[in-house]
């Protein structure tokens, strides 16, 4: 399957800057405040997935700098031109998800007409044209995202985000009316920047010796920006005490694209927080959730009496308790790994343990350190024990029931070249979404001892064929 655009972008510029050319502004900015690019890289249309990237000029080595970005050059809350004031009045800005000032610091340097980030912002994408889930009709995006997740993680979004602009920017700005004027007033607004920063921005990780700290603030890295993302990327960004670099990770040949990673991303998180997938079955870092409260509910379907019912809810009181589950959790499963292995390993013994043993296991608070469950992979699920099978495949077939239609009519639509063509750019990304996490709970039902595909099939039924994927 040939390789899709990965972001839209467009050349128009947001907040400032009527440069005929963008890059050419852009570059000169870059000359003015220390970024430094390689001779070996441009920042072009042409040669890219689709808008502005960044491709080699010539071919590059492991280990070589493509571009250095001085710190004075990031736009954070810390090198805004109001960065004063934001330090002054931190603690009112505080919220959970810690974006508030930086957000405020988008805010006002894009309608700030001396802003030293303008030539900057010239290469964002036009705010307007945004393709993450949050943007599309919410009957859209139930309809093309259900089963994956993405729903759900959206409508959570869009009540924090109303919630920390109407109860901290707004009255911030309103408070300040001479840095902030009526235009940028907007609750629509703030919904694109925080998807903008959501894609765009990054986060400097801890060292070692603070991971018990608060997490770092998102700050904005112009050039980086810049930069796609694929699994199989060959760039990555190295940070430093005076810039943060980005260096060659793999053989780039000339006039090829260099790519960054934004992390291990499956491809609901990428669509959730980029507006974009991998297709399958380039993204090997995609996955499949079951949710814990799926485990839950298709061990209670095994319960005959009430008795029963209550024994398995103290069970899972106590998984709650050693902090393996929770109401919102998930375990999640990769194509060659359980990401969550020992959580899940520890669920289904608990769940699935005769009564005596889980008696003596509460009375003796835990269970030794040693323990051969912790090392659950993809390979030894078909060696588990029968109970465990059963269970894991039962939550994996009500965890199936979630989408609207079957692994099988997927397949078939994607591999009908004329049929998917036809199909919107919108319908195109969740359609990959869907395939790959079916795929994968599918391969998972097999390991169990189950088989596939048959849409809305209750736990415990027979299954009347084959798994039916190829990784082709």
């Amino acid at each position: 399957m040939a390789t899709r655009e990965k972001r839209r972008r467009v050349t128009r510029p947001v907040g400032g800057g009527d440069d005929a050319d963008p890059v050419a502004g852009f570059l000169s900015w870059c000359r003015r405040v220390g970024l430094e690019l390689s001779p070996k890289v441009a920042v072009s249309r042409r040669g890219t997935v689709a808008g502005y990237g960044m491709v080699a000029r010539e071919s590059v080595q492991p280990g070589e700098l493509l571009f250095a970005v001085p710190r004075a050059a990031l736009l954070s809350q810390y090198t805004c031109s109001i960065s004063g004031l934001l330090e002054r009045e931190r603690g009112a800005l505080q919220s959970p998800s810690g974006w508030v000032p930086l957000l405020l610091a988008l805010l006002h340097e894009l309608q700030a007409p001396s802003s030293r980030w303008s030539p900057y912002f010239a290469l964002w994408p036009e705010l307007g044209r945004l393709e993450h889930p949050m943007f599309w009709p919410q009957e859209e995006r139930r309809r093309l995202l259900q089963g994956t997740g993405v729903p759900e993680a959206v409508e959570k979004d869009l009540a924090n985000i109303r919630s920390e602009y109407c109860s901290i920017v707004l009255p911030f700005m309103e408070a300040h009316p001479d840095l902030f004027n009526p235009k940028v007033r907007s609750l629509e607004l703030y919904h694109q920047l925080v998807a903008l920063v959501m894609a765009y921005s990054f986060q400097e990780p801890l060292e070692e010796e603070e991971d018990e700290k608060e997490p770092n603030p998102p700050l904005m890295v112009p050039a980086a920006d810049i930069l796609n993302h694929i699994a199989n990327h060959n760039a990555n960004l190295e940070y430093s005490p005076n810039c943060l670099r980005m260096v060659a990770t793999q053989p780039i040949l000339k006039g090829h694209e260099i790519f960054n990673t934004y992390g291990q991303m499956a491809n609901w998180q990428l669509i959730h927080m980029y507006g974009f997938v991998e297709p399958y079955p380039d993204n090997t870092d995609d996955t499949a959730d079951i949710q814990m409260v799926t485990v839950r509910e298709a061990a209670l379907q095994g319960t005959q009496t009430e008795a029963e019912r209550q024994q398995l809810c103290e069970r899972w009181h106590y998984l709650c308790k050693l902090e393996m589950v929770g109401e919102e959790g998930a375990f999640v499963i990769g194509r060659e790994e359980v990401l969550t292995g020992e959580e899940l390993a520890a669920t289904l013994k608990v769940l699935c343990m005769p009564a005596e043993e889980f008696r003596e296991l509460k009375d003796q608070d835990g269970w030794d350190d040693e323990r051969e469950e912790d090392s659950l992979t993809i390979t030894n699920i078909p060696q588990l024990k029968e109970s465990w099978r059963r269970l894991l495949r039962d939550s994996v077939l009500l965890t199936l029931q979630a989408y609207a239609t079957d692994l099988k009519t997927e397949q078939e639509l994607l591999g009908n070249e004329e049929a998917y063509a036809g199909l919107s750019w919108r319908e195109q990304q969740a359609l990959q979404v869907r395939y790959g996490q079916k795929v994968i709970l599918h391969r998972l039902l097999a390991l169990t001892g189950g088989a596939g595909p048959v849409a809305h099939t209750r736990p415990g039924q027979e299954l009347d064929s084959k798994l039916p994927f190829t990784d082709a």
